[in-house]
């Protein structure tokens, strides 16, 4: 017995000792299988995102659940913006035994555009280094060894950097040494010119220790200065508005081996343990669809909770309609996923979602639930907002003023513009580079924050706008809109139906722009950088006056009356882009027949024009105008084009099955059909496992942006396959996606991605209101964006284009579109 009892109270022992080795080794940093350093609390990523023109790449940290800090790399200025140089970034490196994680990185790197780089400011650089973040305890070394030392004129340029959320330290203090003060809400001075004339703020402080937020535990950190140069604080956007708060060090002169090295200290809470999200649709169900809450955990959590669903009380207070143990569903990123299903409850009200301390915003359950407060605020605001060549009023507000009526300049040739267009060595038009191009000052809609109009953008706004009006007929009407005046007013009838004024607007420019061209144009945008970074009103882009040409008036200033501020229109060989441009317009075609006969025949003549200009070819947007022109005209021509090439069409059934699916009934060829069908039962097949990956029902598998309009787009591609394969395709994946896009998405901000939609959404985003931590009403943010390898963000911040940006095309009117595609379906057995 006595043996027993030792041998017992010796494995005791031995697992007390293991566990608690276990729990030691938890709260000390250590190379996880994803490749990055982590302890309970906080984690530290070298290299896993490319983007550091948006606040994504170099070191970063996450700390109590919240990404603090990224970009930590060698930068060539104290607060680098989007055109400045960045390191070209080699393979990673993981060397467990020494418990290293190294990149090579090297400057320049010859993939990027190299316009942002000013060989005045800096003489051309070669540098190349290594970037190491190296575990040591709980705390981390950032090291940078060069494998040469600078170049005597790089001394004093050249720093290790890393960026810090300003959205969470606002009002928050710091130490530096024995100095101490806030991070402020604004960029205050003072301010000075360096030898290269460069406008620079004073550091906030200089030192060797700083501790970032000391009053709040879950954000406290230390960074201490191991090298020879001390450290500043700064805020980075003293030069750049979507700037963040930076630490820097100069890189020595001389040095080689660990020309930088920090000790970096991000402070945990005990245990921490990330705080259960639960996540619904902020607008609600419909009683007739699926519902499930999900239930985002930390993997640590072992807690056994029931989740409740609880019906709010018309005269206050809850009833509680169900309370059952969540069913698992498993691992998904980096956290552990539940759901509760209470599809079964059908019952009319408002409803939250209760997990332990967690409750949701509430939440209806409706047969109307989709019919007002959802699709309209973009209609009826978002829409009208992004209207080109109009003055846009609010009752007492002006969203903007009479713009770009001086559109536009034929763009120079053989030229790369800094947003990415590209004009070739010919105009491929009657106008010379620098003429004055009439006819394109009216209609559009300016696309994000750009104010730019991209052709593609304007035609897929139509082409979603034309199948929305014909499909669900809606007659709403909320503004005036009118185009000989150039007045909108938000929030004011004029008897007209708002949709077709908004198809006839894009029309409008598409056409203007052919019919002066000959052709369709690429894109039209201003030609400095100092107009596209402009926060504010677009009426100050340009003084709305035709440039004069005058060689004299050349040298006028940009914001001085008769400068050549006119928007630049670009040309290109783009059989692709031509070919779904003439789609949209063949659609239009059909919605704008009653209303604008005229307009409505330009647009089939210019679509019939495009057809037999690519007789001999074809693509994927070529069955898609072929689509439409069958739909509009019933020709057989096109029919025949269809069938002649369902090859193709069937080798790319996940992007042709929608298309093709509504002109199924006017081709006379059921060989044909069986096919098509036969490939779209294939790709269901897919769809199924697809929708397997993620708890949400829904492919989610972002890039670097967020993937909302992706999955708005694959939602209403659904609406398609279940419409057209009713026997093949449920409605469930399009309902799932909608669902998705209204809250039931990863990460803790459960927000709408529709601003001013639901019970929570996106209130500060990045479009023609940016730079005012503000919203348009139902402008549809990209969503939430994927920290590389596995945390999911939508942070509250205007400037973070990849999470919160506004765009047009397929990011507006797809949301319209699934909108009423739900309310359509789940409605129409009622």
């Amino acid at each position: 017995m006595m043996r027993n009892f030792i041998l017992l109270f010796s494995i005791l022992g031995i697992a007390n000792i293991y566990a608690q080795k276990t729990s030691d080794s938890i709260d000390i940093f250590r190379i996880n299988d994803l490749e990055y350093l982590e302890r309970r609390g906080a984690n530290v990523m070298l290299a896993h995102d490319f983007y550091p023109e948006s606040h994504q790449g170099g070191v970063g940290i996450i700390q109590n659940g919240i990404r603090v800090a990224t970009n930590g790399d060698l930068r060539l200025e104290p607060a680098p913006g989007q055109w400045q140089p960045v390191p070209k970034v080699g393979e990673r490196q993981i060397d467990r035994e020494k418990q290293e994680i190294s990149v090579h990185m090297s400057y320049p790197d010859p993939s990027k555009d190299r316009q942002g780089f000013n060989p005045i400011i800096y003489p051309e650089l070669e540098m190349s280094y290594e970037l190491k973040v190296i575990p040591q305890g709980k705390s981390f070394k950032i090291i940078v060894d060069l494998d040469k030392p600078l170049p005597e004129e790089w001394i004093g340029k050249v720093g290790m950097n890393i960026e810090f959320f300003p959205g969470i330290l606002f009002g928050k203090s710091f130490y530096m040494d024995d100095d101490f003060g806030i991070f402020n809400r604004q960029a205050n001075g003072p301010g000075y010119y360096t030898d290269e004339d460069e406008f620079r703020l004073k550091p906030m402080a200089r030192g060797n220790k700083l501790v970032i937020a000391p009053g709040t535990p879950k954000q406290t950190i230390n960074i201490e200065n191991l090298g020879e140069n001390s450290l500043e604080l700064l805020d980075g956007r003293a030069i750049h508005s979507n700037g963040w708060f930076i630490v820097r060090s100069l890189v020595p002169a001389g040095k080689t081996k660990n020309a930088i090295e920090w000790l970096i200290t991000p402070n945990t809470l005990k245990d921490f343990i990330y705080s259960p999200v639960v996540q619904v649709s902020q607008v609600g169900y419909h009683p007739a669809q699926e519902k499930i809450a999900v239930i985002e955990i930390d993997p640590n959590d072992s807690r056994k909770i029931e989740a409740k669903l609880l019906r709010i009380d018309n005269e206050g207070g809850y009833t509680e309609v169900i309370s059952k143990r969540p069913e698992e569903w498993g691992d998904f990123l980096r956290y552990k996923y539940y759901q509760m299903d209470f599809t079964h409850i059908k019952e009319p009200g408002m409803y939250v979602v209760q997990y332990g301390d967690y409750t949701t915003e509430a939440f209806q359950i409706s047969e109307e639930v989709f019919q007002r407060n959802v699709w309209q605020p973009t209609l009826e605001y978002f829409l009208p907002v992004q209207m080109c060549h109009m003055r846009v009023n609010d009752r007492y507000k002006v969203w903007h003023g009479l713009c770009h009526m001086d559109d536009a300049r034929m763009a120079p040739t053989d030229y790369n513009h800094f947003d990415g267009y590209l004009q070739g060595s010919e105009t491929l038009t009657k106008y010379e580079s620098g003429e004055h191009v009439p006819g394109i000052n009216i209609g559009g809609w300016h696309d994000a924050g750009d104010y730019d109009l991209r052709v593609e953008s304007q035609a897929s706004t139509v082409q979603g706008l034309s199948h929305i009006y014909e499909l669900f007929g809606v007659d709403y009407d909320n503004t005036s809109i009118d185009e000989n005046t150039r007045i909108v007013e938000i929030l004011q009838p004029d008897g007209k139906p708002d949709m077709l004024q908004q198809i006839e607007h894009g029309v409008l420019s598409i056409v203007g722009g052919y019919k002066s061209m000959g052709r369709f144009y690429r894109g039209i945008i201003v030609p400095t950088k100092r107009q596209y970074i402009l926060l504010g009103d677009p009426v100050n882009h340009s003084d709305n006056k035709v440039f004069s040409n005058s060689e004299a008036d050349e040298q006028i200033p940009v914001g001085l009356e008769g400068a050549p501020d006119d928007r630049w229109v670009f040309t290109e060989e783009n059989p692709g882009r031509e070919l779904s441009t003439a789609a949209a317009l063949a659609a239009a075609s059909r919605v704008l027949k009653n209303s604008n006969p005229e307009l409505a025949e330009e647009c089939l003549s210019i679509a019939e024009s495009i057809w037999n200009t690519h007789k001999k070819e074809s693509f994927v947007q070529k069955s898609e105008l072929a689509v439409e022109m069958l739909r509009t005209t019933n020709k057989q021509e096109y029919s025949d084009f269809l069938v002649n090439n369902s090859e193709a069409i069937i080798a790319n059934i996940s992007n042709t099955g929608w298309i093709v699916g509504p002109a199924l009934p006017l081709i006379q060829n059921d060989n044909f059909k069986n096919q098509i069908k036969a490939a779209v039962q294939e790709y269901y097949e897919e769809v199924v496992e697809l929708g397997k990956k993620t708890p949400y029902g829904m492919p989610y598998e972002p890039d670097i942006w967020g993937a909302g309009w992706g999955i708005q787009n694959f939602g209403m591609k659904q609406y398609y396959f279940h419409t057209s394969y009713p026997e093949i395709f449920p409605k469930k994946y399009m309902l799932n996606a909608l669902n998705f896009v209204l809250g039931s998405h990863p990460g803790v901000n459960t927000s709408s991605f529709a601003s001013g939609v639901g019970s929570r959404s996106l209130t500060q985003a990045y479009g023609v209101n940016r730079g005012e931590f503000s919203f348009i009403p139902g402008g549809i943010g990209s969503g939430t964006a994927l920290i590389r390898p596995d945390f999911p963000e939508l942070l509250e911040w205007p400037f973070l284009w990849q999470q919160t940006e506004y765009v047009l095309g397929g990011g507006t009117t797809d949301y319209i579109f699934l909108v009423l595609a739900a309310d359509q379906l789940l409605n129409q057995n009622k």
